[in-house]
């Protein structure tokens, strides 16, 4: 029995993505300094094998030929991150001039090859200095990132399509400051809900910051990795934790981003811990700033359920957990198909993200700024099949025209990664690119889900 395929709009924008630490390498070189990224993956025991991205996959010194790779693929978009360490090597003063040119030719690059860039300012590499000076928790790291968002905008602000303020504030105030998994590794709850609100300002700072240097009208986002969060069951209790985790993963930036605001739920479950005192008069009003198109990382959706009270502890006896302040709360390991992340394999819960997403921000354009999955395969005779990894996309590519048919407003589409890369604490130990990436090497390998998803950009079918 056919099936019809499913057709995209003409405009549909299907990319890929990239982070700058995780491909770039070249770290100390032309006047770049270290990040935290540096500092961390430098630290024994914080990343698989003790991998580090000094090299990563050298993007730093094949940038043509991988802006060529981006053209065999037919990408209509490329979203990478501009590293803050290359153009502010310490977070703040001079202007490093080699950074704005590494940046210039990869932006002319992809113009020439025509493809659009879509550019990241913070994707996790927060300048050391700024971090010795406290980090995402204070507020002068929002300030001193506004001069920056403005240093890049004056630099690349004729060419630029779309701007990405932040990649992804829940990983960076939770995995960073509380659990300790990311970049720097403390574990501090008040710090998480300190850095999440500087996160917000910088955000909003940077908003009006790039709209005031950029000459080309672009378009303005941030991109947030909301948890698809499921009950468990339909009792009140699941129905009550399931509304928790929603504000301490997703509502805490999206409602005083798209709202203005920070919702009375939140403020009583992280009551144990803070008042709230460093939010300002004036504060929500800067975060709350017009943006023209509202990005999602999409990986798994997760269930919960409520359990007993555990004990909630404090300073140097917290337990660093996913869910500050709520103390019945249990992810359900569900026995279901699995990436080699060990996140589970759901395509609706993309689908309906995208749609609860529409609902609650009627208007808003959507793209799903990263999907995608975690599998090892081998190069053979110089091919590299990657079954899983097609079907997966195949299925969260569908779930997304799935959304749209439902009403969704979603533009675009960028799947996770262009290369292989260093995966952040996993190291060099989980594969997410669809192309392959010998790391002794550096030889490119494109996998069958490179000419899959290639046919896709240039037909917008999905077969």
């Amino acid at each position: 029995m056919s099936t019809q395929p499913l057709t995209f709009p003409s405009d549909f924008v299907f990319g890929s993505a990239t982070a700058s630490y995780q491909i770039e390498g070249a770290v100390h070189e032309d006047g770049r300094l270290p990040s935290i990224w540096d500092t961390f993956s430098h630290t024994p025991g914080k990343v698989v094998n003790g991998d580090t991205g000094d090299v990563a996959v050298d993007h730093y010194h094949r940038l043509d030929a991988d802006l060529d790779l981006m053209a065999s693929y037919h990408l209509d978009a490329y979203r990478f991150s501009i590293a803050w360490p290359r153009i502010q090597p310490t977070g703040r003063g001079p202007v490093n001039p080699k950074g704005i040119a590494f940046y210039d030719r990869l932006i002319d690059g992809l113009l020439e090859r025509g493809i659009s860039p879509t550019a990241t300012l913070y994707h996790w590499d927060l300048p050391q200095p700024l971090e010795d000076a406290g980090g995402w928790p204070e507020r002068a790291t929002a300030e001193a990132f506004a001069d920056y968002a403005r240093i890049c905008a004056e630099a690349f602000g004729d060419r630029i399509t779309t701007w990405t303020t932040l990649n992804e504030p829940w990983c960076i105030a939770h995995l960073g400051y509380g659990i300790g998994r990311h970049a720097p590794g403390r574990h501090d709850p008040v710090a998480v809900l300190r850095a999440a609100h500087h996160l917000n300002l910088g955000h909003g700072l940077a908003v009006q910051a790039v709209r005031a240097a950029a000459t080309n009208d672009p378009a303005l986002s941030i991109t947030f990795n909301l948890t698809t969060v499921r009950p468990a069951s339909d009792s009140a209790e699941d129905a009550l934790v399931v509304e928790q985790v929603r504000q301490l993963d997703n509502r805490i930036f999206t409602s005083p981003v798209l709202k203005g605001r920070y919702d009375d739920l939140l403020l009583e479950t992280t009551a144990p811990y803070t008042d709230w005192s460093f939010v300002q008069d004036g504060d929500l009003a800067q975060i709350h700033q017009p943006i023209d198109v509202l990005g999602l990382n999409w990986y798994t959706p997760q269930t919960v359920r409520a359990v007993a009270p555990k004990p909630l502890t404090f300073g140097a006896d917290w337990v660093p957990t996913n869910h500050i302040g709520i103390d019945n709360v249990e992810v359900v390991q569900l026995d279901a198909p699995r990436t080699d992340m060990g996140w589970v394999i759901d395509a609706s819960g993309l689908e309906q993200q995208l749609v609860d997403m529409a609902a609650e921000f009627p208007g808003m354009p959507l793209v799903v700024t990263e999907n995608g999955c975690a599998y090892d395969d081998p190069v053979v005779d110089g091919r590299c099949h990657d079954a899983r990894r097609v079907d997966y996309l195949r299925d969260h590519i569908s779930a997304v025209h799935r959304a749209l048919e439902a009403g969704a407003p979603v533009v675009g589409y960028y799947v996770w990664s262009l290369l292989d890369n260093f995966e952040w604490a996993e190291g060099y130990a989980k594969r997410f690119g669809i192309t392959h990436v010998d790391y002794d090497t550096q030889v490119r390998t494109p996998k069958d889900s490179a000419l899959w998803y290639s046919e896709l950009a240039q037909t917008h079918h999905v077969g």
